[in-house]
């Protein structure tokens, strides 16, 4: 009875190991590449202590089969995978809303590595992303995050399946958001772009003889980076708020 015990605890911890780990090392901030492998590890294994207690009593019993076996935990493997590339897509819309901004400040081809989206990314994208991050970890947003994970256990059943169809109509849905809130959290750069770029077309017009390219370029960019700095607080409540109803869709135990 004793080793059937000790069994179940390792399977259930495995189990649970399987979907939290994958999650962690997919999640922003978690599974960051400035963070050490083991670093990461450990607390991925010390989390899946903490909450195997908790979720043992809902998991299946061990499969009898190798091949049901490794069928269950490639399903949590790709369930963690789906859970971790959540909060990546909601943070591409400050890459979005940065190369917009970026492209109307002059400032497009400006790159530098972004340690958030781990690739070159212009230099507005990568301040917000920065800035976002560590707001998420400063308000505790994060704690939702690993609130998500492990309420999705309500959620995403193990044993279930995973119905695809649900989950690809769901990634567009989150994809076509990001994508509209990075445009609105854009907008005042882009409606104060375009403003200028009419004003200075019109100047040029009116007065050919005005170089308005040589000093055209310089003001919109001091313009562009002063609207910047008054939105930034602005943006930056927009985002967490966006980013805040979206996992409380993970949470039904905050509902």
């Amino acid at each position: 009875m004793l080793s059937q015990l000790i069994n179940l605890n390792l399977f259930a911890f495995l189990l649970i190991f399987a979907r939290l780990g994958v999650a962690f090392s997919v999640m922003p901030g978690f599974g960051s590449q400035q963070v050490p492998m083991p670093i990461r590890l450990t607390f991925a294994l010390l989390v899946t202590l903490v909450v195997t207690p908790v979720l043992q009593p809902i998991l299946p019993l061990e499969p009898a089969t190798t091949s049901a076996l490794a069928l269950l935990i490639t399903s949590e493997v790709l369930t963690g995978a789906f859970l971790g590339m959540i909060p990546r897509v909601f943070l591409g819309a400050l890459q979005t809303a940065g190369t917009l901004m970026a492209m109307l400040a002059s400032m497009a081809n400006a790159f530098v590595m972004d340690p958030v989206a781990e690739q070159q990314s212009s230099i507005l994208a990568t301040f917000l992303s920065t800035v976002a991050i560590t707001m998420i970890f400063v308000t505790n947003t994060h704690h939702l995050m690993l609130t998500a994970i492990v309420d999705s256990y309500s959620i995403f059943v193990p044993a279930e399946g995973i119905v695809v169809a649900d989950i690809s109509e769901y990634f567009a849905r989150i994809i076509a958001d990001s994508f509209r809130i990075g445009v609105q959290i854009s907008s005042p750069l882009i409606v104060a772009g375009l403003a200028y770029y009419v004003g200075l077309g019109i100047m040029g017009r009116l007065m050919p003889q005005l170089p308005v390219f040589f000093f055209g370029m310089p003001i919109q960019i001091a313009m562009q980076l002063a609207l910047f700095m008054l939105s930034l607080s602005t943006m930056m409540l927009v985002f967490l708020r966006f980013f805040n109803d979206n996992l409380m869709s993970f949470v039904p135990s905050w509902g």
